[in-house]
Protein backbone atom coordinates (compact mmCIF):
# COMPACT_ATOMS: atom_id res chain seq x y z
CA UNK A 1 0.00 0.00 0.00
CA UNK A 2 1.07 3.42 -0.41
CA UNK A 3 0.55 6.80 1.73
CA UNK A 4 -1.90 7.79 -0.83
CA UNK A 5 -3.84 4.58 -0.61
CA UNK A 6 -6.77 5.84 1.49
CA UNK A 7 -8.20 2.89 3.11
CA UNK A 8 -11.48 2.69 5.23
CA UNK A 9 -11.19 -0.07 7.98
CA UNK A 10 -15.22 -0.70 9.09
CA UNK A 11 -15.83 -2.60 12.50
CA UNK A 12 -19.79 -3.55 13.15
CA UNK A 13 -20.13 -4.56 16.77
CA UNK A 14 -22.27 -3.03 19.58
CA UNK A 15 -21.76 -5.22 22.58
CA UNK A 16 -20.35 -4.19 25.91
CA UNK A 17 -17.57 -6.72 25.93
CA UNK A 18 -16.20 -6.19 22.41
CA UNK A 19 -13.61 -8.87 20.96
CA UNK A 20 -13.64 -7.94 17.13
CA UNK A 21 -12.28 -4.72 17.65
CA UNK A 22 -8.55 -5.76 19.00
CA UNK A 23 -8.66 -7.63 15.64
CA UNK A 24 -10.13 -3.89 13.36
CA UNK A 25 -7.46 -1.90 15.35
CA UNK A 26 -4.90 -4.31 14.14
CA UNK A 27 -5.22 -4.51 10.35
CA UNK A 28 -5.75 -0.15 11.06
CA UNK A 29 -1.86 -0.55 12.62
CA UNK A 30 -0.60 -2.83 10.44
CA UNK A 31 -1.78 -0.77 7.14
CA UNK A 32 -0.44 1.95 8.74
CA UNK A 33 2.71 0.48 9.14
CA UNK A 34 2.93 -0.40 5.31
CA UNK A 35 2.64 3.39 4.73
CA UNK A 36 -1.06 3.59 3.77
CA UNK A 37 -3.51 6.00 5.31
CA UNK A 38 -5.74 3.66 7.20
CA UNK A 39 -8.89 4.61 9.46
CA UNK A 40 -10.96 2.93 11.57
CA UNK A 41 -14.55 3.36 11.14
CA UNK A 42 -16.59 1.97 14.06
CA UNK A 43 -20.40 1.85 13.31
CA UNK A 44 -21.29 1.82 17.35
CA UNK A 45 -19.01 5.11 17.63
CA UNK A 46 -21.07 6.89 14.65
CA UNK A 47 -24.20 5.63 15.75
CA UNK A 48 -26.63 5.85 12.67
CA UNK A 49 -29.50 4.79 13.45
CA UNK A 50 -31.19 1.89 12.07
CA UNK A 51 -32.32 2.15 8.49
CA UNK A 52 -35.12 4.55 7.52
CA UNK A 53 -33.60 6.44 4.58
CA UNK A 54 -30.37 6.08 2.70
CA UNK A 55 -28.16 8.89 2.27
CA UNK A 56 -29.23 9.42 -1.24
CA UNK A 57 -32.56 9.33 -0.23
CA UNK A 58 -32.13 12.66 1.81
CA UNK A 59 -31.95 16.24 -0.23
CA UNK A 60 -28.58 17.28 -1.03
CA UNK A 61 -27.17 18.75 2.58
CA UNK A 62 -29.96 17.75 4.45
CA UNK A 63 -28.27 14.10 5.77
CA UNK A 64 -27.89 13.92 9.49
CA UNK A 65 -24.28 15.35 9.97
CA UNK A 66 -22.86 11.68 11.03
CA UNK A 67 -24.45 10.10 7.86
CA UNK A 68 -23.09 13.45 5.87
CA UNK A 69 -19.59 12.81 7.07
CA UNK A 70 -18.75 9.26 6.71
CA UNK A 71 -20.61 9.46 2.74
CA UNK A 72 -17.64 11.80 2.41
CA UNK A 73 -15.12 9.13 4.15
CA UNK A 74 -16.78 6.51 2.08
CA UNK A 75 -16.27 8.13 -1.58
CA UNK A 76 -12.42 9.63 -0.65
CA UNK A 77 -11.65 5.79 0.13
CA UNK A 78 -9.59 3.56 -2.46
CA UNK A 79 -10.38 0.34 -0.56
CA UNK A 80 -12.32 -1.41 2.22
CA UNK A 81 -11.52 -3.66 5.06
CA UNK A 82 -14.83 -5.35 6.79
CA UNK A 83 -14.13 -6.51 10.09
CA UNK A 84 -17.28 -8.87 11.01
CA UNK A 85 -18.36 -10.82 13.49
CA UNK A 86 -20.50 -14.20 12.60
CA UNK A 87 -24.29 -13.86 14.90
CA UNK A 88 -25.98 -17.12 14.10
CA UNK A 89 -23.88 -18.16 11.16
CA UNK A 90 -24.95 -14.30 9.94
CA UNK A 91 -24.04 -10.60 9.35
CA UNK A 92 -22.90 -8.57 12.28
CA UNK A 93 -26.30 -5.61 12.49
CA UNK A 94 -24.69 -3.41 13.20
CA UNK A 95 -22.43 -3.43 10.45
CA UNK A 96 -24.48 -4.05 7.68
CA UNK A 97 -26.89 -1.64 9.08
CA UNK A 98 -24.00 0.83 8.48
CA UNK A 99 -23.37 -0.21 5.12
CA UNK A 100 -26.58 -0.31 3.93
CA UNK A 101 -27.02 3.59 4.61
CA UNK A 102 -25.00 4.05 0.97
CA UNK A 103 -25.04 2.65 -2.11
CA UNK A 104 -23.17 4.61 -4.99
CA UNK A 105 -20.94 6.13 -2.67
CA UNK A 106 -18.93 1.93 -2.32
CA UNK A 107 -18.80 1.77 -6.16
CA UNK A 108 -15.70 0.65 -7.96
CA UNK A 109 -13.36 0.35 -5.37
CA UNK A 110 -11.77 -3.42 -3.77
CA UNK A 111 -13.09 -4.50 -0.41
CA UNK A 112 -11.43 -7.10 2.06
CA UNK A 113 -13.26 -9.29 4.58
CA UNK A 114 -11.55 -10.24 8.04
CA UNK A 115 -13.44 -12.09 9.89
CA UNK A 116 -13.46 -13.60 13.84
CA UNK A 117 -15.38 -15.18 16.37
CA UNK A 118 -14.47 -16.64 19.89
CA UNK A 119 -14.94 -20.18 18.58
CA UNK A 120 -13.18 -22.15 16.04
CA UNK A 121 -15.04 -21.29 13.37
CA UNK A 122 -13.14 -17.97 12.96
CA UNK A 123 -16.85 -16.05 11.57
CA UNK A 124 -16.32 -18.25 7.95
CA UNK A 125 -19.72 -18.01 7.31
CA UNK A 126 -20.59 -14.34 8.07
CA UNK A 127 -17.18 -14.07 5.77
CA UNK A 128 -19.05 -15.78 3.11
CA UNK A 129 -22.20 -13.92 3.28
CA UNK A 130 -20.69 -10.44 3.30
CA UNK A 131 -18.74 -11.84 -0.02
CA UNK A 132 -22.15 -12.04 -1.99
CA UNK A 133 -23.27 -8.69 0.24
CA UNK A 134 -20.08 -6.20 -1.13
CA UNK A 135 -20.44 -7.47 -4.19
CA UNK A 136 -23.97 -6.56 -4.98
CA UNK A 137 -23.26 -3.30 -3.63
CA UNK A 138 -20.23 -2.62 -6.05
CA UNK A 139 -16.86 -3.18 -4.75
CA UNK A 140 -14.84 -6.19 -5.77
CA UNK A 141 -14.17 -8.43 -3.31
CA UNK A 142 -10.86 -9.70 -3.32
CA UNK A 143 -9.90 -13.50 -2.87
CA UNK A 144 -7.71 -13.26 0.21
CA UNK A 145 -9.18 -13.47 3.68
CA UNK A 146 -8.40 -12.82 7.08
CA UNK A 147 -10.27 -15.24 9.79
CA UNK A 148 -9.44 -15.17 13.80
CA UNK A 149 -11.04 -18.29 15.64
CA UNK A 150 -10.61 -17.66 19.63
CA UNK A 151 -10.48 -13.68 19.14
CA UNK A 152 -10.16 -13.12 23.05
CA UNK A 153 -6.62 -14.84 22.90
CA UNK A 154 -5.55 -14.25 19.54
CA UNK A 155 -4.91 -11.11 20.55
CA UNK A 156 -4.24 -8.99 23.17
CA UNK A 157 -6.28 -5.98 24.82
CA UNK A 158 -3.78 -3.63 23.35
CA UNK A 159 -3.90 -5.65 19.60
CA UNK A 160 -0.80 -7.24 19.86
CA UNK A 161 -1.09 -11.22 18.44
CA UNK A 162 -0.78 -13.66 21.12
CA UNK A 163 -0.12 -17.56 20.96
CA UNK A 164 -1.07 -19.87 17.92
CA UNK A 165 -3.82 -18.05 16.59
CA UNK A 166 -1.93 -14.46 16.88
CA UNK A 167 0.77 -15.85 14.84
CA UNK A 168 -1.35 -17.64 12.33
CA UNK A 169 -2.56 -14.02 11.87
CA UNK A 170 0.34 -12.37 11.56
CA UNK A 171 1.94 -14.58 9.15
CA UNK A 172 -1.36 -14.39 7.09
CA UNK A 173 -1.52 -11.01 6.67
CA UNK A 174 0.86 -9.59 4.38
CA UNK A 175 -0.59 -12.13 1.75
CA UNK A 176 -4.13 -10.40 2.46
CA UNK A 177 -2.75 -6.69 2.21
CA UNK A 178 -0.34 -7.09 -0.55
CA UNK A 179 -4.08 -8.69 -2.23
CA UNK A 180 -5.81 -5.68 -1.28
CA UNK A 181 -3.04 -3.26 -2.45
CA UNK A 182 -2.94 -4.97 -5.90
CA UNK A 183 -6.42 -4.41 -6.30
CA UNK A 184 -6.17 -0.76 -4.62
CA UNK A 185 -3.75 0.21 -7.21
CA UNK A 186 -5.65 -1.35 -10.32
CA UNK A 187 -8.99 0.24 -9.29
CA UNK A 188 -6.98 3.93 -9.11
CA UNK A 189 -5.52 3.21 -12.58
CA UNK A 190 -8.61 1.92 -13.95
CA UNK A 191 -10.31 5.08 -12.48
CA UNK A 192 -7.98 7.55 -13.67
CA UNK A 193 -7.89 6.03 -17.34
CA UNK A 194 -11.68 5.41 -17.94
CA UNK A 195 -14.38 7.16 -15.81
CA UNK A 196 -16.92 4.25 -13.97
CA UNK A 197 -19.78 3.46 -16.46
CA UNK A 198 -22.26 4.41 -13.97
Amino acid sequence: MSASDNVLVLYGSYRSDRMGIRLANYIVAALRARGCNAELIDARSIGLPMLDRMYKEYPKGSAPPAMERLAGQISAADAFVFVTGEYNWGLQPGLKNLTDHFLEEWYWRPAAIASYSAGRIAGARAATAWHGTLSEMGMVVISSTIMVGGIGQALTDDAKPSGEAGQALANAFPRFADDLSWWTEAAKAQRARRPPPY
